[in-house]
């Protein structure tokens, strides 16, 4: 089982659109994925269906409020992959467990107890901010995708996400093995490229070779509570994180 944190502290570099279209690329390639929405703001569940949202007793919310089992709180996406979804009330959590040294380590046990028997590859949409929930995600996590959108402002801050991450690596005693993919690329604009050679020129084999363009279908398939391959499955935008899926699974990160 691969658990896969999606996960970057800047908002606006592709984030969701990563989680939900990769997820979707995988279920095609017949590997059975499952998504967790770890971010209050719920939008991997919206984008993947969920247009009027979900109840408490159905999210996320319910394995950190009422330890109620994740095997349970599974939903069906139109796509037909799995999603365990989230509400605002999530937001609550970082006030519920802030004191408490043992909860980062829940839903790492929570996998272990009720999913890890599948052997689907798990990916989990991150909250952005550092606090319970994303320790959750990073401490139930092997692996670590960064998506980061080809801006000058989106470069620096993978670089000071991957110093949180060598100190949390420090501090955990242990690894993530990581993979950075660029998103938002603009094939008209020079900087896009060069955004791309300077992370490739500092981070080297962890920048993904599959860069994702800027593309209507990406932008407008998530109003429609649809991945890009059940929107516009013969869009840039599918053929890239289909790339993406084949890249990865090729490379054993997936």
């Amino acid at each position: 089982m691969a658990v896969i944190a999606v996960f970057n502290q800047k908002g606006g570099v592709g984030k969701t659109t990563t989680c939900l279209n990769l997820t979707a690329a995988l279920s095609l390639a017949q590997r059975t994925p499952i998504a967790l929405d770890m971010d209050p703001q719920g939008h991997l569940s919206l984008a993947s269906g969920l247009k009027h949202g979900t109840t408490r007793q159905h999210s996320i919310v319910s394995f950190f409020k009422d330890k109620t089992p994740l095997a349970r709180l599974l939903y069906e996406t139109p796509a037909g992959w799995q999603l365990i979804p989230a509400t605002l009330e999530l937001s609550k959590i970082d006030a519920l467990y802030g004191s408490d040294p043992q909860a980062a380590g829940l839903l790492k046990q929570g996998l272990a107890e009720e999913l890890a028997l599948t052997g689907a590859p798990i990916l989990i949409d991150c909250c952005p901010m550092l606090g319970v929930l994303t320790l959750n995600a990073l401490l139930a996590a092997d692996k670590v995708l960064i998506p980061v959108s080809a801006d000058y402002l989106s470069q620096h801050g993978v670089h000071r996400l991957d110093s949180a991450l060598n100190v949390l690596e420090k501090k955990l005693q242990r690894t993530f093995e990581r993979r950075i993919v660029v998103t938002r690329f603009d094939s008209r604009r020079k900087l896009s490229y060069d955004i791309y050679d300077k992370l490739k020129e500092r981070y080297g084999d962890l920048v993904c070779k599959t860069r994702i363009g800027e593309t209507v279908a990406l932008a407008t398939s998530p109003m429609h509570g649809l991945d890009v391959f059940a929107y516009a499955p013969h869009s840039p935008g599918a053929a890239d994180y289909r790339a993406l899926a084949k890249e990865l699974m090729d490379s054993g990160f997936v």
